[in-house]
Protein backbone atom coordinates (compact mmCIF):
# COMPACT_ATOMS: atom_id res chain seq x y z
CA UNK A 1 0.00 0.00 0.00
CA UNK A 2 1.08 3.48 -0.94
CA UNK A 3 -0.38 6.99 0.68
CA UNK A 4 0.08 9.92 -2.00
CA UNK A 5 -1.12 13.39 -0.55
CA UNK A 6 -3.69 14.55 -3.42
CA UNK A 7 -4.54 17.71 -4.34
CA UNK A 8 -7.90 19.28 -6.10
CA UNK A 9 -7.43 22.05 -8.36
CA UNK A 10 -10.85 22.85 -8.76
CA UNK A 11 -11.30 23.68 -5.21
CA UNK A 12 -7.55 23.77 -3.81
CA UNK A 13 -8.05 21.30 -0.74
CA UNK A 14 -5.79 18.60 -0.26
CA UNK A 15 -6.48 15.26 0.95
CA UNK A 16 -4.65 11.69 1.84
CA UNK A 17 -5.38 8.74 0.08
CA UNK A 18 -4.39 4.80 -0.04
CA UNK A 19 -3.18 3.07 -3.59
CA UNK A 20 -1.95 -0.59 -3.92
CA UNK A 21 0.70 0.59 -5.81
CA UNK A 22 2.21 3.41 -8.07
CA UNK A 23 1.00 2.03 -10.70
CA UNK A 24 -2.60 1.62 -9.53
CA UNK A 25 -2.79 5.44 -8.60
CA UNK A 26 -1.85 5.82 -12.22
CA UNK A 27 -4.67 3.65 -13.73
CA UNK A 28 -7.04 5.41 -11.52
CA UNK A 29 -5.61 8.73 -12.53
CA UNK A 30 -5.91 7.91 -16.43
CA UNK A 31 -9.97 6.42 -16.15
CA UNK A 32 -10.73 9.47 -14.15
CA UNK A 33 -11.97 7.70 -11.56
CA UNK A 34 -9.95 9.68 -8.69
CA UNK A 35 -12.46 12.65 -7.42
CA UNK A 36 -12.54 15.22 -5.25
CA UNK A 37 -14.61 14.56 -2.26
CA UNK A 38 -15.54 17.95 -1.61
CA UNK A 39 -16.51 19.23 -5.04
CA UNK A 40 -16.62 16.08 -6.88
CA UNK A 41 -14.13 17.27 -9.27
CA UNK A 42 -11.60 14.90 -11.30
CA UNK A 43 -8.74 17.08 -11.05
CA UNK A 44 -6.89 15.48 -9.16
CA UNK A 45 -2.88 15.67 -9.09
CA UNK A 46 -0.35 13.70 -6.49
CA UNK A 47 1.45 16.74 -4.25
CA UNK A 48 5.11 16.54 -3.13
CA UNK A 49 5.35 14.47 -0.05
CA UNK A 50 7.82 13.80 2.31
CA UNK A 51 8.87 10.22 2.98
CA UNK A 52 7.76 8.55 6.66
CA UNK A 53 11.26 8.01 8.15
CA UNK A 54 10.37 7.18 11.52
CA UNK A 55 8.36 4.03 12.69
CA UNK A 56 8.57 4.66 16.12
CA UNK A 57 6.76 7.78 16.01
CA UNK A 58 4.28 5.91 13.64
CA UNK A 59 3.96 3.33 16.80
CA UNK A 60 3.57 5.63 19.48
CA UNK A 61 0.13 7.41 17.83
CA UNK A 62 -1.05 3.55 16.71
CA UNK A 63 -3.46 3.12 20.56
CA UNK A 64 -4.57 6.95 19.78
CA UNK A 65 -5.29 6.22 16.11
CA UNK A 66 -7.33 2.50 16.54
CA UNK A 67 -9.23 4.44 18.90
CA UNK A 68 -10.15 7.56 16.34
CA UNK A 69 -11.04 5.13 14.09
CA UNK A 70 -12.99 2.98 16.35
CA UNK A 71 -15.23 6.36 17.57
CA UNK A 72 -15.61 7.63 13.82
CA UNK A 73 -16.95 3.64 12.54
CA UNK A 74 -19.46 3.91 15.64
CA UNK A 75 -20.42 7.31 14.41
CA UNK A 76 -20.87 6.40 10.75
CA UNK A 77 -22.89 3.44 12.36
CA UNK A 78 -25.49 5.50 14.26
CA UNK A 79 -26.17 7.51 11.57
CA UNK A 80 -26.57 4.82 9.18
CA UNK A 81 -29.03 3.42 11.69
CA UNK A 82 -30.80 6.37 11.88
CA UNK A 83 -31.14 7.11 7.60
CA UNK A 84 -32.52 3.45 7.52
CA UNK A 85 -35.46 4.12 9.79
CA UNK A 86 -36.35 6.94 9.18
CA UNK A 87 -35.35 7.30 5.08
CA UNK A 88 -36.95 5.17 2.23
CA UNK A 89 -34.30 2.97 0.44
CA UNK A 90 -34.48 3.28 -3.62
CA UNK A 91 -31.35 1.57 -4.24
CA UNK A 92 -29.89 2.16 -7.72
CA UNK A 93 -33.04 4.14 -8.79
CA UNK A 94 -31.70 7.19 -6.06
CA UNK A 95 -31.20 9.86 -9.37
CA UNK A 96 -34.52 9.02 -11.24
CA UNK A 97 -36.73 8.84 -7.89
CA UNK A 98 -34.47 12.08 -6.79
CA UNK A 99 -35.51 13.91 -10.21
CA UNK A 100 -39.07 12.90 -9.56
CA UNK A 101 -39.12 14.33 -6.14
CA UNK A 102 -37.27 17.73 -6.94
CA UNK A 103 -39.22 17.95 -10.78
CA UNK A 104 -42.53 17.10 -9.68
CA UNK A 105 -42.83 18.34 -6.50
CA UNK A 106 -43.50 15.23 -5.14
CA UNK A 107 -44.37 15.79 -1.06
CA UNK A 108 -42.43 12.99 0.52
CA UNK A 109 -42.92 12.10 4.15
CA UNK A 110 -39.34 10.80 4.43
CA UNK A 111 -36.63 11.64 2.32
CA UNK A 112 -35.03 8.97 0.37
CA UNK A 113 -31.46 7.19 -0.18
CA UNK A 114 -29.79 4.99 -2.18
CA UNK A 115 -26.95 4.47 -4.47
CA UNK A 116 -26.01 6.49 -7.73
CA UNK A 117 -22.96 6.77 -10.17
CA UNK A 118 -20.01 9.70 -9.74
CA UNK A 119 -21.76 11.26 -12.91
CA UNK A 120 -25.34 11.04 -12.14
CA UNK A 121 -24.28 12.80 -8.81
CA UNK A 122 -22.75 15.64 -10.65
CA UNK A 123 -25.85 15.86 -13.06
CA UNK A 124 -28.06 15.88 -9.80
CA UNK A 125 -26.39 18.44 -8.33
CA UNK A 126 -26.02 20.72 -11.41
CA UNK A 127 -29.91 20.32 -12.17
CA UNK A 128 -30.16 22.12 -8.22
CA UNK A 129 -31.43 18.88 -6.92
CA UNK A 130 -30.37 18.51 -2.92
CA UNK A 131 -28.36 15.32 -2.54
CA UNK A 132 -25.52 14.54 -0.11
CA UNK A 133 -22.93 11.89 -0.07
CA UNK A 134 -21.96 10.20 3.46
CA UNK A 135 -19.74 7.62 4.44
CA UNK A 136 -21.42 4.38 4.07
CA UNK A 137 -19.95 1.28 6.30
CA UNK A 138 -21.30 -2.28 4.30
CA UNK A 139 -22.30 -4.83 7.67
CA UNK A 140 -19.77 -7.87 7.06
CA UNK A 141 -20.32 -9.66 10.03
CA UNK A 142 -22.96 -12.48 7.95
Amino acid sequence: MIKYKLSCKSCEISFDSWFASSKEYEKLKKKNFLMCHNCNSTKIEKTLMSPQLIKKVQDKYKDTTDVKLKEITGKIRKYQKFIRENFDYVGKNFAYKARSIHYDNIKKNKGIFGTTTNDELKELKEEGVNVEVIPWIEDKSN
